[in-house]
């Protein structure tokens, strides 16, 4: 907790001698130095069912660093990102709920390291990234699965269970392309390296080790945007390989074959479907599909919806509901993940979230588990 609180107080010091450089600075000027600071606390209990009944807090502290060389009169186009986190507390998925999906998508262990640090060039309608990236922020995401806690509605599980892959908490380097192609229509190409060094040999995240045993994650992804002023919505379609695995998701070691290279197909859509002043409401569907030998999870269903503006005539609430079912191909009941959650913003710099899920067939354990019943209460701040 002590490196969490120095983590805060230097991400608050370069927060405000950045506010500072800005307002010295004229209004319409774009910023050489953009800094972002937050913190997001769960507090989970497990009220039934899992491994056993409990508590744990859990937090994360974020700093991000952005350096635009436009802006500083070097040349155009050209972004440095740093994104410095701390993670601390307890695991709750693993110590009391014992589910697949992670109840928490800020469970991550205790760990102060860097989870991006790249360099992004745009070249007209074209954008190159290179560096430690994470590939959720471009792939494969939901605007509206973003509301909720459990981490299926960020990373559908076809890829986050299967292996391991460039995402929260610990991501590898890679090279990403996209290609706006016209106002609705992008398509994104990425490779990373398929192998990320653990946290026990790396654990600043700088350790960087490359080679030919690693493999290749790869990913594409073409995206849609309705562009209706009035019902707004994306939708993604997207192709996945990863041609390193040596064990399952349960620990299970793979034979040593080609058989062991995975593929899979993932679509997203988010829709707003109605729309009046300030309240709207809108709906999202994850679908996943891996037809691999080697693939313990072989498809994913997630689908929700969230309402804006429901007690707050000024749409600074939203109320969420969403399902996220996990199928395994080995000897293990299919996982189901309900979720209800309401985020109300006090303020535009800290918001609390209330949220219940209950949880259908744990199967992180990889045994038989009672269905069990979670609240959490998170907060967070963004300055």
């Amino acid at each position: 907790m002590g490196k969490a609180i120095f983590f805060v107080a230097l991400a608050f010091n370069f927060y405000f001698i950045s506010a500072y450089a800005q307002d010295s600075s004229p209004k319409e000027e774009q910023r050489v130095l953009t800094v972002e600071v937050s913190y997001i606390g769960d507090n989970i209990n497990n009220l039934s069912g899992g491994i056993k009944s409990g508590s744990r807090y859990l937090g994360m502290a974020n700093l991000r660093l952005d350096f635009d060389t436009q802006a500083a009169g070097l040349w155009n186009g050209g972004l440095f990102h740093v994104n410095g986190v701390n993670t601390h507390g307890g695991s709750p998925s693993s110590d009391l709920l014992g589910d697949m999906q992670v109840v928490s998508n800020i469970d991550a262990g205790k760990h102060t390291y860097f989870q991006e640090l790249w360099f992004k060039q745009i070249l007209g309608k074209v954008e190159f990234t290179v560096g430690l990236q994470d590939l959720n922020i471009e792939f494969a995401n939901s605007e509206y699965g973003a509301l909720f806690l459990n981490s299926s509605f960020g990373i559908l599980p076809v890829i986050s269970t299967n292996m391991s892959v460039p995402i929260f908490p610990l991501t590898t380097l890679g090279i990403t392309s996209k290609w706006n192609i016209s106002p609705q229509i992008a398509w994104l190409n990425a490779i990373y390296d398929g192998s990320p060094t653990d946290f026990d040999y790396n654990p600043y995240n700088l350790e960087w080790h490359l080679g030919s045993k690693d493999g290749v994650f790869a990913i594409s992804e073409l995206q849609y945007q309705v562009n209706s002023e009035a019902l707004s919505g994306t939708y993604k379609i997207g192709i996945y390989s990863h041609n390193h695995i040596e064990e399952n998701c349960f620990g299970e070691k793979m034979p040593d074959s080609s058989n062991n290279d995975i593929i899979g197909l993932y679509a997203y859509a988010d829709q707003k479907v109605w729309e009046q002043g300030n309240k709207n409401l809108g709906l999202f569907t994850q679908l996943g599909y891996s037809p691999s030998k080697a693939s313990a999870n072989n498809y994913y269903l997630g689908l929700g919806l969230n309402y804006a503006g429901l007690f707050n005539k000024h749409g600074k609430d939203v109320l969420g509901f969403a399902v996220a079912h996990q199928h395994f191909t080995v000897d293990v009941s299919s996982e189901t993940a309900i979720e209800l959650t309401y985020q109300y913003a006090l303020t535009k710099n800290l918001f609390i979230q209330p949220d219940i899920q209950y949880i259908v067939n744990p199967a992180g354990t990889g045994e038989t588990l009672d269905n069990c019943l979670a609240c959490n209460l998170r907060f967070g701040l963004t300055f």
